[in-house]
């Protein structure tokens, strides 16, 4: 069970910091490294990180961005592959 809290806790706060970074772009603030919001997508918040970003459509047209994102999701699932 608590394993499920943690997961939904990483998600969560992946959520939120994409949608904050895309409200600090918005109002030309100093913005959230794109290598802490990638840590929280390598952490388990992949499916909250990428909710967000069709939500709020921030880092969608960034291709470095997508590649690293897409490099991360391919990880995660050879890790699971090799779990399971």
């Amino acid at each position: 069970m608590i394993l499920l809290y943690t997961f939904l806790a990483v998600n969560l706060i992946a959520f939120v910091l994409i949608g904050y970074d895309k409200k600090l772009a918005q109002n030309n603030k100093k913005r959230i490294s794109e290598k802490s919001l990638l840590l929280w997508v390598a952490l388990g918040g992949t499916i909250g990180s990428s909710l967000a970003m069709s939500i709020f459509r921030h880092k969608t047209s960034k291709k470095s961005y997508l590649w690293k994102l897409i490099g991360i999701i391919v990880l995660q699932i050879l890790i699971i592959i090799t779990i399971f």
